[in-house]
C-alpha cells in the first residue's frame, strides 16, 4: 500500500515516538505531498474568494472565505503531524505547487458557478487524497495520523457538500 518516497538521506529529528524510524519517514513523505495539495487547496478556496462575481457573490464570497480557513487548520495539522513525527515540514509555495496533486485552478473565471463547480472538483481530489492517506497510515501502524486524516476527511465532505449544493438546484 505504503511506497518508498524518502531516500534513506531524509533529514530526521531525534524523538522519543514509538514508531520506527522508517515509518515515521514513510510517514512523513506521506504527510509532505498531502500537506503539498493541501496548501494548494486553501489557495485555490481564497482565489474564488477574491475572484468571485455574480448575484450570489455575497454568499459564495462568505462560502469560499470559510472553507478556507476550514483547509488552513488542516494544513496545520498536517504540518504539525510531520514535525511530531520527527520531520521538517515542507510547505513553501514553491515545494506546494511542485509536489500537489490538485489540478491547476482556472484563472479566467469570475462567474460563480463556475468557481463552485472548479473548488468542487479541488476539495474532491483532495478528499479522495485524505481517504487514501487513512489507509496508507493503517498500513503504516500510525493510528494517530490515520485519526488526523478521518478527521480531515470528514471536514473535506463536509465543505464539498455546502459548495456542490450550488450546483444541485433542480432547473
Amino acid at each position: 500500500m505504503a511506497t518508498s518516497r524518502a531516500s534513506s538521506s531524509y533529514k530526521m529529528y531525534g524523538t522519543k515516538n514509538d514508531i520506527p524510524l522508517n515509518r515515521r519517514v514513510e510517514l512523513t513523505a506521506i504527510l509532505n505531498q498531502r500537506l503539498a495539495s493541501a496548501i494548494d487547496l486553501q489557495i485555490q478556496c481564497k482565489q474564488a474568494h477574491w475572484n468571485v462575481k455574480g448575484p450570489n457573490f455575497i454568499g459564495l464570497h462568505k462560502l469560499f472565505d470559510k472553507v478556507a480557513s476550514s483547509v488552513e487548520l488542516y494544513v496545520d495539522l498536517i504540518a504539525e503531524r510531520i514535525t511530531q513525527l520527527g520531520g521538517i515540514a515542507e510547505g513553501t509555495v514553491r515545494i506546494s505547487a511542485e509536489r500537489s496533486r490538485l489540478e491547476e485552478y482556472p484563472l479566467m473565471i469570475s462567474e460563480g458557478l463556475d468557481h463552485v463547480n472548479a473548488l468542487a472538483t479541488a476539495l474532491s481530489l483532495f478528499g479522495h487524497e485524505a481517504r487514501n492517506t487513512i489507509d496508507e497510515a493503517q498500513f503504516l501502524e500510525d493510528a494517530d495520523t490515520a485519526d488526523l486524516f478521518t478527521e480531515v476527511s470528514r471536514g473535506i465532505d463536509k465543505w464539498l457538500w455546502f459548495v456542490e449544493a450550488h450546483l444541485q438546484a433542480p432547473k
